[in-house]
Order: C-alpha cells, then structure tokens, then sequence
C-alpha cells in the first residue's frame, strides 16, 4: 500500500503528486477582519508535500462565522491574504482547495456584525456553548 500512497493520482482535472490529502484544521489565526496572515502562508506552505491540502473552515460572509479569528472569503483584503497561501503552496508544487464554511444556527452574536443573531432555517437554539472571544458562551436563538 505505501507503494499507491507515494504514487501519482488525478483527481478530476487536478494532477497530484500523491494521494495524501490534507484535511480541513482550523487554525484560529486570522487578523484583524478575517484576514490571512503571514503564519497561514508558513502553515500551508509548511505542507505542500501533500498531494491535496483542503483549507481550514472559511466563512464565505461577514454572517457565516461561528468561531473567532477564522480567515474569511468574501472581502479583497482577504482574497489577497488567500492568494499569498495559494502562491505559496504552488511555489512548492502543492495544490490547495478551500472549505467553504457557513456555520448557520453554530454562532454567537459576538462573532457576527452589529452582534447579530446568527441566520438558520429554523429558529431553534442549539445546545451547547459558542466558542467566543470571551470564551465560551450560551448558544441563542438564531432568526
């Protein structure tokens, strides 16, 4: 088996160089407005030998966190924070896909702009605790 795992493989139209895969990790790294940082480019590019490496959870709206300091996908300062990561990872022959997040009911309103209840398809509170800047916290209602 160690022979396949070393071997070539494709992946619908993407070639890797092996057939290990890299799964999402949240890393609680971002900047200031979700940004990636330096350490995110050092982190990924860090582990481009995989053949895949699938990003960490990244909120696709300013409404879609559910965790602090995740590097987000909807604003150019954070496709620009994105592009450094993925340049990175290319510049060492990797191949990078990201995780699409949108954590619904799973947030807090100190996580959301003007502290928003979270946006779910039903208005039903979770169990359970919010991760927050502050630490964790009662789940609420979400609208």
């Amino acid at each position: 088996m160690t022979k396949d795992l070393f071997s070539p493989v494709t992946l619908g139209s993407i070639a890797l160089k092996n057939r290990i895969v890299m799964a999402p990790l949240t890393r609680n790294r971002a900047g200031e407005d979700a940004v990636p940082q330096p350490i995110n480019v050092t982190y990924y590019e860090q582990r481009a030998s995989a053949g895949l490496i699938v990003t960490e959870a990244t909120p696709i709206s300013s409404m879609a966190h559910g965790y602090p300091a995740l590097p987000g996908i909807y604003t150019d300062a954070q496709v620009t924070g994105w592009k450094k990561v993925t340049d990175a990872v290319h510049a060492k022959g990797g191949k990078i896909v990201i995780q699409l997040w949108h954590v619904g009911r799973i947030s807090h309103p100190s996580l959301l702009p003007n502290n928003a209840l979270p946006v779910a398809p039903s208005a039903i509170k979770p169990a359970g605790k919010a991760f927050t800047y502050q630490g964790l916290v009662d789940y609420v209602e979400p609208r």
